[in-house]
């Protein structure tokens, strides 16, 4: 009897230590010093929540560079529903929707000869990727510039601007976060 009273204390102050303190600490530390982070990363514009750092957006207008395709489940980048198709190399879905998102690429940009960026035909394994290569973004700037009246060399300019490089050099990929670039696209062309 005495060692089932011993376990159920035990079981109470471990249950209070990091089922209230620890999470009320963690918490506190996040709001303190990294609110931002803390709450999701997310973008503002006047006064509204526009989207996160985060988690990629869909972005169809020909005015706006794509993200990364999104296989997450009911719809593109849907939080609740994240993950990969799981669809193997050989599987005749995914390479029909490979071959569909190749030619929007050609119909949206029909003079653009270069090779498209494998990952603006493949979805991460999250589905939610905010970020492009640069590569991606480079192939998307005749579409863009055409749209806009905008030249090349501007939209080079804005990328390169908004391009995340490796950590330490050599950590990681040179990246472009869509939504930021997006919106640095739409504040140089005054919108």
């Amino acid at each position: 009897m005495k060692a089932l009273k011993q376990s159920i204390i035990a079981l109470l102050i471990l249950t209070v230590i990091t089922g209230i303190i620890y999470p009320l600490i963690t918490y506190g530390i996040g709001q303190l010093f990294f609110k931002y982070q803390a709450n999701g990363s997310i973008i503002y514009q006047n006064g509204k929540a526009i989207g996160s750092e985060l988690i990629g957006q869909q972005f169809t207008s020909n005015k706006y560079f794509w993200s990364r395709p999104s296989s997450t489940a009911n719809y593109p980048y849907n939080g609740l529903g994240s993950g990969g198709s799981n669809l193997g190399p050989l599987n005749p879905q995914l390479i029909e929707g490979i071959k569909e998102r190749v030619r929007t690429l050609q119909q949206a940009n029909p003079n653009n000869t270069s090779q498209i960026p494998v990952d603006l035909v493949t979805a991460s394994g999250s589905g939610l990727d905010p970020e492009i290569s640069i590569e991606a973004a480079y192939y998307q700037m005749a579409r863009i510039a055409q749209v806009r009246h905008i030249s090349i060399s501007q939209l080079q300019e804005l990328v390169d601007k908004n391009t995340h490089y490796p950590l330490f050099g050599f950590l990681g990929e040179a990246r472009v976060n869509v939504l930021q670039l997006n919106l640095a696209l739409d504040k140089l062309a005054g919108e």
